[in-house]
């Protein structure tokens, strides 16, 4: 499934795109609407025969990351990503597994037992498996729609020739209405087709022969939408969100952060976290962002992120005070998580341990 990201959803924005060249910085184009960007990305599909599942039964989306953990401790586990259960298969003792682990997928042949968790339980195990990935599909093509081109790509378009609608390496850089940088797409696009636009005179449709690495799922669109319109005015706009949508706020959140420049404040700031709608990983690091730099702001997305941001140039500068209000419920969420070899760990007490270690000292309330 794909669609154009306009701005005709509800508070949904339009977004500023413009094709760069990766090595020298020039533009190709700018536009105000992409088609290609939103799309299912391929997913390997698993079957585990003799399932035993460890409690409910795995049904519709499972997790952001699940980790299948081998019986053979000398075998490390792997990931799948944004993973969805297709349920058991009919008749049989199987379940159904589809997710992304395109960098994270099992060593070849294997096919011994597996155990799987979600990063919070146990899911359930099997006595083997195996994995069928994505039947191969007609490249879709990523279309810029009203796009405003510069000289060089008249050039090349003017020429025509398969060398000149040959771009290398360019990069895709997505702003959002207000203009101020969000996230962007690395591309190696050739030009497919190019016509007038009904979008503005002097403005073409640019066709590119290209296939996003990292297509936009469809249930991250309302989320792209609300940040293609600017940043939160308030706190806790993600509060809402299941944990698959957060998942991509943090994304969006991540992304912007580490393309803006921010102000180191100066040391001895007290920053206030509010803590009632931590219930997942995603939840704690939206949180602590926000007490730093304000609504929609990045403090890390993860412990080593965190420890790096408390090193400067995130906008903060130690020592400190984080004052962690209604600390009650990542205590009880987050103090009994697993690795990805599923031994158990308290990830609240880590954050807290990096935390101390960059000279931010917590009071809990």
């Amino acid at each position: 499934m794909m669609h154009t990201v306009r701005g005709d959803r509800g508070q949904g924005g339009r977004g500023r795109y413009a094709l760069t060249e990766s090595e020298h910085g020039h533009v190709w184009g700018v536009c105000s609407e992409v088609e290609g960007l939103f799309r299912e990305p391929r997913r390997a599909t698993y079957e585990f025969f003799g399932w035993v599942p460890d409690g409910a039964e795995v049904r519709g989306w499972v997790g952001c990351r699940v980790w299948l953990v081998p019986e053979d401790t000398t075998t490390d586990p792997w990931l799948l990503e944004d993973a969805e259960s297709l349920g058991p298969r009919p008749r049989t003792d199987a379940l159904l597994l589809t997710g992304m682990d395109d960098y994270m997928g099992p060593p070849e042949g294997h096919r011994a037992p597996v155990r799987l968790h979600d990063g919070y339980r146990w899911l359930g195990s099997c006595r083997e498996f195996t994995r069928v990935l994505p039947e191969e599909r007609a490249t879709p093509s990523l279309v810029l729609r009203g796009l405003s081109p510069g000289d060089r790509l008249r050039q090349a378009l003017a020429k025509g020739t398969r060398r000149a609608l040959d771009l290398g390496e360019a990069w895709l850089e997505i702003r959002d209405d207000g203009g101020e940088p969000l996230t962007g797409r690395l591309l190696r696009p050739k030009v497919r087709a190019w016509r007038p636009s009904s979008l503005g005179p002097d403005r073409i449709d640019l066709e590119l022969d290209e296939e996003l690495d990292g297509p936009v799922p469809g249930h991250a669109s309302p989320v792209w939408d609300r940040w293609l319109a600017g940043p939160p005015e308030g706190p806790n706009a993600w509060a809402g969100l299941d944990t698959r949508q957060r998942e991509a706020w943090l994304e969006l959140v991540r992304e912007r952060g580490c393309r803006l420049e921010h102000q180191d404040r100066p040391a001895g700031q007290l920053y206030e976290l509010d803590g009632r709608h931590i219930t997942d990983e995603q939840s704690l690091f939206l949180a602590l962002g926000e007490a730093v730099n304000g609504p929609g702001g990045y403090f890390g997305g993860c412990e080593a992120a965190l420890a790096d941001c408390l090193l400067g140039n995130f906008g903060y500068t130690a020592p400190g005070t984080l004052l962690w209000r209604n600390f009650a419920p990542a205590r009880e969420y987050l103090s009994q998580v697993l690795t990805a070899e599923g031994e158990p760990y308290d990830l609240v007490a880590r954050v807290l341990e990096v935390l101390a270690e960059g000279r931010m000292r917590v009071t809990l309330a």
